[in-house]
């Protein structure tokens, strides 16, 4: 019950940050037409500060080097077969463009941002266990730009490995390898690392303050009455999750790596989803519900998942 109490008790603290933005909205402190500065200082400053601040903490080893690999390996795999599946189960109606949602976003989750913290918490003396939240936002960045951009137009010239791959978290977390590799943890600048670590502190607080303020702008009778946003967060909270914890299983793998590949996959729906969606002007108003009701959801289905690490 450990693993119930640190889940819920991080998950709650994570949904507390909405209630700032969702209220300042409200009363019309800001605007949500202002969220795109917040949000371009989320994604270029505080998420790689945090992705570096992870992987530089982690002593080298060649072992843990080979894990984390294999854990891009195991959450591209989860990622690419549920999608499959799910397009497989819909048959010739595929084609419906909100069925086309229910394949992506039940595999795309908030994986740093949201599980980072939480997997910090659970396991507090596995520094790898953040480490494998940065390797899980690779494989989210690869599908996302390429068949996850396919799924939602449905043309493959919006495919783009250069930005799956030349994006701010890539990016930050293929320097922090390099640093990691350098054991820069060893001669690093205690200042410098504690500015990555300042940084990558704010990033759950602000992801959620803009979250909140998106929150005030949703019609709660379109949150919570329609049927397809729940299939999606039943997915990507309880099905996806489930799903690449299984496949780790028949490998013998220690409990840290299953624990946070099931609980990272158990993340709301990412941001990246709406991004998407907005880029292309297609299915806005859906990534954006499933986004806040995942969110609002995971403060139950988290904790419980976790009782299984």
């Amino acid at each position: 019950m450990v693993s119930f109490s640190v889940t819920f008790s991080n998950v709650l603290l994570m949904l507390l940050y909405l209630l700032p933005g969702f209220l300042l909205c409200k009363s019309k402190k800001v605007r949500p037409e202002h969220l795109s500065t917040p949000s371009v200082i989320l994604l270029y400053v505080c998420g790689p500060g945090m992705f570096l601040n992870a992987l530089i903490d982690l002593d080298v080893s060649p072992e843990q080097t080979a894990k984390m690999g294999l854990f891009i390996l195991f959450s591209l795999l989860g990622e690419a077969l549920l999608m499959l599946l799910i397009l497989l189960l819909l048959g010739k109606r595929r084609k419906e463009f909100r069925l086309r949602m229910l394949s992506i976003a039940s595999v795309m989750g908030n994986v740093g941002f949201f599980g980072m913290p939480v997997v910090r918490a659970l396991f507090p003396v596995a520094p790898e266990a953040a480490v494998y939240s940065c390797m899980f936002n690779i494989s989210l960045n690869l599908i996302a730009w390429t068949v996850g951009v396919f799924t939602l137009t449905g043309e493959k010239k919006y495919m783009s490995l250069r930005a799956a791959l030349l994006n701010p978290s890539v990016i930050a977390a293929a320097l922090g390898f390099v640093l990691y590799q350098f054991r820069a943890n060893t001669w690093l600048p205690e200042l410098l690392r504690g500015g990555f670590k300042t940084l990558g502190a704010m990033s759950t607080p602000l992801c959620m303050l803009i979250l909140g303020i998106r929150l005030a702008t949703m019609e709660p009778k379109k949150l919570f009455t329609t049927p397809l946003i729940w299939l999606i967060s039943a997915g990507k909270l309880l099905v996806f999750p489930l799903f690449c914890w299984a496949l780790t299983l028949p490998f013998g793998l220690d409990p840290v790596f299953r624990g946070s590949i099931l609980i990272i996959a158990a993340t709301p729906c990412a941001s990246i989803l709406l991004n998407l969606a907005e880029i292309h002007h297609n299915g806005q108003e859906i990534a954006a519900n499933c986004a806040l009701l995942s969110t609002l959801l995971s403060v139950i289905t988290i904790p419980l998942l976790s009782l299984l690490v």
